[in-house]
Order: C-alpha cells, then sequence, then structure tokens
C-alpha cells in the first residue's frame, strides 16, 4: 500500500526534472530569417561591418538565435555567383534578404520581386533600375544610395589637393558591375567641366592588375580613382603596393584601401551604413513594405589620409587637407 505515493513522487520528480529540457530544446515559435549576401568574403573587415549590423538589431530587440535567425552568403569577388547565392537563400525562406552593392541588389531582384531586399550603397539605384523613386521605391528594394556625381567630383578636388595641375587621371573598375559604369559616367562629366581627362582601365581578375597599371603609365596618369568591388577588396594590399611603385597617388571610398596603403578615402563609414541597414530590416519584420520606405543618401562622408603614403610617393599634403581628415594614418 505505501509503493503508491513512493511512485508517484517519483513520476511527479521525472517531470518535473524533464519538463524544463524539453521546454529549452524547443526554439522559438517566431524566428524571422535574414539573408545576407555579401559579393566578398569573410575578413575581419567585413567581420567587423557584421557585428556593427548585429548590434543594430539587438538595439531595436532582434537577437540572433531568440527571435532571428541570420544566414550569410559570401561570393568570394565572383559577381557571377551572386544570382546563385540569391536563389539560395530565397529557398531558405527568408523574410528579408540584406545585399552589399548594386551587383548583389541586381541578382537578388532577379531571383525574387517579392521578397524583400534591404540594398547597401546602391550607385545611382534610380537610374539603374532598381527602384522607381527614392522617395517612392514601389517594389521589393529600398536601403541606401550610393555615390552621385558630386561624390566623384569631391574624389577629384581631393586628388587635386595633391596633385595641384592634375590633367589625366585613371580609373580601375570592373566591367560586369553596372555600378560602377554608372560611376564612371557620373565622373566623366565631372572631369569634363574641371578639364580632367579620364582614363578608364579594366580588371576582370586579380591577374590583370600587372597590366592596368602599365597601361596607366602607358597613358600618363598622373592620379588613380578605384572603384570599390568585392574584386578589389580582396587584394587592397597588392593594389596600394602598385600604385605605389607606379608612382600614383590613389582614392577610393572605403577607408580600409587608405589603411593598406593607398593614399586617401573618401567615402560613408561601412559601419554606419550596416547600422542603418538594421533599421530597414526592424521596419520590414515589423510589418512595413519596402514600396513605401524611402531610399536613403549618405549625408555624413569619413576621409582618411595615409600620411606615410604620401611621404613614399614624394608628396607634400598641404595643411588644410591635414586639417579637413578625420583621420591620418601616420
Amino acid at each position: 500500500m505505501r509503493l503508491k505515493p513512493i511512485r508517484l513522487v517519483v513520476t511527479l520528480a521525472l517531470v518535473i526534472l524533464t519538463t524544463p529540457l524539453a521546454i529549452n530544446a524547443q526554439p522559438p515559435a517566431t524566428m524571422s530569417r535574414i539573408g545576407v549576401l555579401h559579393g566578398g568574403s569573410l575578413t575581419p573587415e567585413r567581420a567587423h561591418r557584421q557585428q556593427a549590423f548585429q548590434q543594430g538589431l539587438r538595439d531595436l530587440g532582434w537577437v540572433e538565435g531568440h527571435n532571428i535567425v541570420i544566414e550569410y552568403r559570401y561570393a568570394e569577388g565572383k559577381v557571377e555567383r551572386l544570382p546563385d547565392l540569391a536563389a539560395e537563400l530565397i529557398s531558405l525562406n527568408m523574410q528579408v534578404l540584406v545585399v552589399d552593392g548594386t551587383a548583389g541588389a541586381e541578382a537578388a531582384q532577379h531571383v525574387t520581386r517579392t521578397v524583400p531586399i534591404v540594398m547597401l550603397w546602391g550607385t545611382d539605384p534610380v537610374e539603374g533600375g532598381l527602384v522607381a523613386s527614392l522617395a517612392r521605391p514601389g517594389g521589393n528594394i529600398t536601403g541606401l544610395a550610393g555615390p552621385s556625381g558630386e561624390f566623384t567630383g569631391k574624389q577629384l578636388q581631393l586628388l587635386q589637393e595633391v596633385v595641384p595641375k592634375l590633367s589625366r587621371v585613371a580609373v580601375l573598375w570592373n566591367p560586369p558591375l553596372h555600378a560602377h559604369a554608372l560611376s564612371l559616367k557620373a565622373l566623366e562629366s565631372v572631369a569634363r567641366s574641371v578639364g580632367i581627362q579620364v582614363q578608364p582601365v579594366a580588371v576582370h581578375s586579380p591577374d590583370d592588375f600587372e597590366g592596368a597599371f602599365a597601361a596607366m603609365h602607358a597613358g600618363q596618369a598622373e592620379a588613380l580613382i578605384v572603384f570599390a568591388s568585392a574584386l578589389h577588396s580582396l587584394h587592397v594590399r597588392r593594389l596600394a603596393d602598385l600604385a605605389l611603385t607606379s608612382r600614383l597617388p590613389a582614392i577610393t571610398r572605403e577607408r580600409r584601401f587608405a589603411e593598406g596603403g593607398l593614399l586617401m578615402a573618401y567615402g560613408q563609414s561601412q559601419r554606419e551604413i550596416f547600422l542603418r541597414a538594421a533599421t530597414y530590416v526592424d521596419k520590414i519584420l515589423k510589418g512595413a513594405k519596402p514600396a513605401d520606405l524611402p531610399v536613403e543618401q549618405p549625408m555624413k562622408f569619413e576621409f582618411v589620409l595615409n600620411l606615410k603614403t604620401a611621404k613614399a610617393l614624394g608628396i607634400t599634403v598641404p595643411p588644410s587637407l591635414l586639417l579637413l581628415a578625420d583621420e591620418v594614418i601616420q
């Protein structure tokens, strides 16, 4: 007769011990899925940006593993891989895609016209056909717009500060990237207005770099603008060394190029871009439609100057330029 209470106690104890484990083993009922598509690879700099994105989401109440899942895909600098990677993310039932650059946005839009897409640094998205207008995108893409003609004009102005009689500037670009074609068009327009000739030098792979700089030398280029791309980002040090060997003061938009040895970088803070991307994702996950979310244009830029490179090039940097710099690398 006394065995029944004992058996009951044991049974209750087992229920108490096992129930919390069973609950903990269950994933949250409402996990939102976010896909992130990069044209480059997972470098330390890229990881830093992703941390900024994740921090931005956490500040808005979205915690990975708690109420969101983030899937990352990297094209490793190969533009042709972007459509397949975008399709792979779509097949995993993402609620929103975050894509880095115009090429990623184009690839994602080709795959889906329904899943919301947040683009980062989309070069002239209106002319590129990604959105109907900045104020009313009208489709499934929104996010942050990239540089305008005014931006390229500022890069030319900075080069003129270190090369006062600048008359010919080379541009390193990737023809497969529609964004580069748009940027080149804007740059040529600005350059004509100030009497500077532009020498476009195309590269498709790292094997083209040496030949590209040889072409710049043959064309008597006096300075260089490097259009940012996944391909170029994977070879920052190599490009910096080639620019130094060729005696070319160079500028691009991402600070890591200046940190890696190019003379200057002028562009929007990459950390700020990824923090802003988090606000778009937050709004979309809460029910907002990309068609109704205005595309933002960069308002604040940072200027990084590598004084060590300037000295190696034999350039005397004007004091006014030193004062203008947000950061000077000694």
